[in-house]
């Protein structure tokens, strides 16, 4: 079914166009550690997304006047492969990418303990491979497991996940097509166990109520993606044994 053949986006019992429920999110798998030459790196597919990130540092920074004296620098780049949507990318850096790319380190510093690697830079590169809708937050959630391999001290992970809204109706985990289609967006950061947003964007019109359905929806949604990401985690250092997994 191609995308322009999609007209609507819930049925008569709710169901979304993909089969999902409005509190159902798509698949999600992630791994750790698949760069031998990053520090640290991850991948995660979520639904159609694939995404690679892949963390450098913390090291010396050039240029040397963009050192800071009590901390290290965060520099994050989000960066779409000419081939990660329908029709081909110019390569060059977007003005939607160098936005995305400082919200995604907005999002990642409050959790680095960035006053442990003074006068260090710690560089994160985002690939997206493949872009299904929700790209951003997927994002986070990578570049938080790849940090998190490169050993970098942190206070807790960061995961994303989005919430919106699609013919009146708030859903979580928007695909392209809902994305697109739809009538507002809330991506959505946080660290699980602080119990602190990182990250909160809004794109749409919401009522009050339909603002603290799509919060909840997004922050469950964070919550089960937070899951996938620990085991991954885990699954790396300790192998599937100590995940429970066979």
């Amino acid at each position: 079914m191609s995308k322009s053949s999609i007209t609507k986006l819930l049925d008569a019992k709710g169901v979304r166009h993909d089969g999902r429920k409005f509190n159902e999110l798509r698949p999600v798998t992630m791994k750790v550690g698949v760069l031998e030459n990053a520090d640290g790196s991850a991948y995660i597919e979520f639904g159609k997304n694939k995404i690679m990130a892949a963390v450098y540092g913390p090291r010396e920074v050039h240029p040397k006047h963009m050192s800071v004296p009590d901390r290290s620098v965060l520099r994050c780049r989000y960066h779409m492969t000419p081939f990660s949507t329908d029709t081909r990318k110019n390569p060059a850096p977007s003005r939607r990418e160098i936005e995305i790319s400082k919200v995604i380190r907005e999002g990642l510093e409050p959790a680095l303990i960035l006053t442990d690697y003074p006068r260090t830079a710690i560089e994160v590169y985002l690939e997206v491979l493949q872009s299904d809708g929700g790209s951003r937050c997927a994002s986070i959630t990578a570049a938080s497991l790849a940090l998190a391999d490169a050993g970098i001290n942190m206070r807790d992970l960061v995961v994303g996940c989005a919430a919106g809204k699609i013919e009146g109706r708030v859903v979580v985990d928007l695909d392209d097509v809902e994305d697109k289609e739809g009538e507002g967006d809330m991506p959505m950061a946080i660290l699980p166990n602080l119990g602190q947003v990182t990250l909160l964007q809004l794109d749409g019109r919401f009522s009050r109520k339909e603002f603290d359905e799509a919060f909840k929806l997004a922050k469950d949604g964070c919550m089960k993606v937070y899951d996938i990401q620990r085991k991954a985690l885990m699954e790396k250092y300790f192998g599937a044994e100590e995940t429970g997994e066979q």
